[in-house]
């Protein structure tokens, strides 16, 4: 084993915890990071929210009290993903049909410490990710022509983030910070299309390859899988490394009133790449896997924008509001899949996605009841930037409404537990069109989401 792959397998094994992995609900990205953030709708531009603070606004950890704090905590996402056949009636649920589906555990990990007018934090959290797990007997395991092909449909991507965080006291009023971040993406996917859908993409100039003839030679074509999953809890088909970070500042405005802004630049993910099956269905033939070599190009994260603003309203109450503006539009125009097969021959397919830009609005309030307790609750609205013309059933990253409260329990000055319970409300999608389902579908999508976590201070 490479020292790569170590390293690799000891990040996730830390991230996952031995289980498994996160969902995200803000389409790929997780809605907020630690629960004290979760609590209060994601928000966390423009006010303390711990050591998780570095994933949104690295500024923030100047608003940390002076010394060391350690976070150790877990999110536990359950989902219900539903997909209904319009012209048939059929249904089939995403569920725990294998070893690598949900529920979704992803703890979080970060130690900060505030010397001075400098602070810095260092951590390893789950950016995000989806999961379906449809099995291979429902409708979408049927080829063009309702012919049963027994193969998989499903999907893994889990995202792990490891900031190097810094954070300077300016003056009174004004801190700034930055981050720079390793970046581990992984995927899991298997896919059948059928031979409309096939056709499809070949109509539309997105099926390239010398691969492509040989599909179109045979005798009844009706459909074809990519497989590149592996059915461990940890393990993904593909995967890459890469780099990120962000930069961003607070101003203390008034005395009750802080002002925040940070941006996150977009990914620099090299390639996933890994081993995949291609089988082609015929009618006549029967089911033909080649063995190969795959990659999916230029997967990246998106930048975003954070601006945020939080008010002391009095010495029990706290109230805040974040808005982000998502740029999803820059990196998620195709699904870039490159096949090269052992026996020779390849295939480049481009799966449209089309995503549009996102705008988030998220709003959160926290009372201290005593000096032991704290409660919070919040809201989340998104637009939505998945478009239903191009949706994919194993890819319904649609949810973007969200309820959320949670609560801090202080056992001493040094020692607290937070805890966070969000809720996000069932998104309803249809996709009538290739190449993307060729049968009429609806997606609906609802998902339940439990944060826990410890800190430390010493």
């Amino acid at each position: 084993m490479t020292t790569r792959k170590i390293v690799t397998l000891v990040l996730v094994s830390a991230l996952a915890g031995g289980a498994r992995v996160a969902l995200a609900t803000d389409v790929f990205r997780l809605e907020g990071f630690g629960a004290l953030s979760r609590a209060m709708g994601g928000t966390a531009a423009a006010q303390d929210v711990g050591p998780a603070g570095m994933m949104t606004n690295p500024a923030t950890l100047s608003l940390m009290p002076q010394g060391d704090q350690a976070l150790l905590g877990l999110d536990v996402v359950t989902t219900k993903i539903d997909v209904k056949n319009k012209a048939t009636g059929e249904s089939v649920s995403s569920g725990s049909h294998d070893s690598n589906r949900g529920p979704y555990l992803a703890p979080e990990i970060a130690y900060t410490k505030r010397i001075g007018a400098w602070a810095f934090g260092v951590g390893a959290f789950a950016q995000g990710g989806l999961g379906t797990e449809y099995g291979n007997g429902s409708f979408l395991s049927r080829a063009t022509g309702g012919l049963a092909t027994g193969l998989e449909n499903s999907s893994r991507l889990l995202v792990l983030n490891i900031p190097f965080a810094a954070s300077f006291q300016v003056n009174d009023k004004l801190a700034i910070g930055g981050s720079i971040d390793a970046l581990w993406q992984g995927l899991n996917l298997d896919l059948l299309l059928g031979a409309d859908q096939i056709v499809g993409l070949l109509g539309s100039g997105r099926a390239t390859g010398s691969l492509v003839p040989v599909l179109a030679g045979l005798p009844a074509l009706r459909g074809a899988q990519f497989s590149l999953t592996k059915n461990q809890p940890l393990a993904s088909g593909v995967d890459a490394w890469g780099y990120g970070g962000r930069f961003g500042m607070v101003y203390q405005a008034t005395a009750e009133t802080t002002l925040g802004a940070s941006y996150t630049v977009k990914s620099q993910m090299n390639d996933m790449e890994g081993r995949a099956t291609l089988t082609a269905v015929d009618a006549i033939a029967g089911e033909i896997a080649l063995g190969g070599k795959i990659k999916i190009k230029d997967f990246q994260m998106p930048a975003h924008l954070d601006l945020g603003v939080s008010h002391r309203l009095t010495p029990q109450w706290t109230v805040a509001a974040d808005v982000s503006q998502v740029f999803w539009k820059e990196v998620m125009k195709d699904i870039k899949v490159a096949f090269a097969a052992d026996a020779g021959g390849d295939i480049n397919i481009l799966l449209p996605q089309d995503y549009k830009d996102q705008t988030i609005l998220a709003l959160g309030a926290a009372y201290a009841l005593n000096d032991q307790l704290t409660l919070r609750g919040g809201m989340r609205f998104a637009s939505q930037a998945l478009r239903s013309s191009t949706l994919f059933a194993v890819i319904p990253a649609t949810p973007k409404t969200h309820l959320s409260a949670g609560l801090t329990y202080a056992f001493s000055k040094q020692s607290k537990l937070d805890f966070a319970y969000s809720h996000a409300f069932a998104e309803t999608m249809d996709n009538t069109s290739l190449p993307n389902t060729s049968a009429p579908i609806e997606v609906k999508h609802s998902q339940d989401n439990a944060t826990i976590s410890f800190r430390y201070s010493l």
